[in-house]
């Protein structure tokens, strides 16, 4: 599983650097946006610090779902066995997923029987203690995580480049458009419209995009 050298490139960036954009969305067409989040978004945490208090302390995912549901974990690449030793860093890249089929899916579980036959490619957990600062990672979520944490995250909001957003939006069918309810860019009110044109980002690199479930009357 690769890092995504696309956003690491993009930290650091400043208020200067990002145009924030709301949507209100029909909760039926969320999914419609999960290839972003398959992809690789950045999200802001405390970094320094273990996988779980990320996840769980901060990001406010239950420690049940972490052991229970997230079977399979990579950090940079390297699965991850135990949630409590293995630190998230500045440009670090999180891959969170629920149980993989086959061989390969048991092998790369976490904490798993099989684990003792990766160990050359196991996240060590061994770093020497970091400074707990604020920062960046890259998340991905897939399969099941994908389905179940990813209406979570995109109400959360998270920060993308713009070129990555634009080329998204770019390639909707016009029956993605027919879902959207509401939508703001930086605090001023806009409609599907002023999206889809691609002027919106104003040349800056960085979006911040969070996108709500509409509920009737709101």
């Amino acid at each position: 599983m690769r890092t995504n050298s696309i956003l690491e490139g993009l930290i650091p960036f400043g208020d200067d650097d990002t145009v924030r954009v709301d949507l209100v969305w029909e909760k039926e067409g969320l999914p419609t946006f999960f290839p972003l989040l398959q992809q690789g978004v950045l999200v802001r945490a405390n970094l320094g610090v273990s996988v779980r208090k990320i996840l769980c302390d901060q990001l406010g995912v239950s420690s049940k779902y972490v052991d229970e549901r997230i079977n399979t974990i990579f950090l940079n690449g390297s699965p991850v066995d135990d949630v409590d030793t293995a630190v998230v860093a500045e440009g670090s890249t999180l891959g969170l997923s629920a149980a993989l089929p086959g061989f390969v899916g048991a092998a790369l579980r976490k904490g798993g029987f099989y684990s003792r036959m990766r160990m050359e490619i196991t996240h060590s957990g061994t770093e020497r203690p970091r400074e707990v600062a604020e920062g960046f990672f890259v998340l991905k979520l897939y399969n099941m995580v994908l389905y179940e944490l990813g209406p979570f995250f995109l109400d959360a909001g998270f920060w993308i480049s713009a070129e990555d957003l634009v080329g998204f939006l770019s390639a909707r069918p016009e029956r993605f458009w027919e879902r959207f309810k509401k939508g703001e860019i930086d605090g001023r009110k806009v409609d599907s419209r002023s999206i889809q044109d691609q002027a919106w980002s104003k040349g800056r690199r960085v979006v911040f995009l969070a996108v709500k479930a509409w509920t009737a009357g709101v």
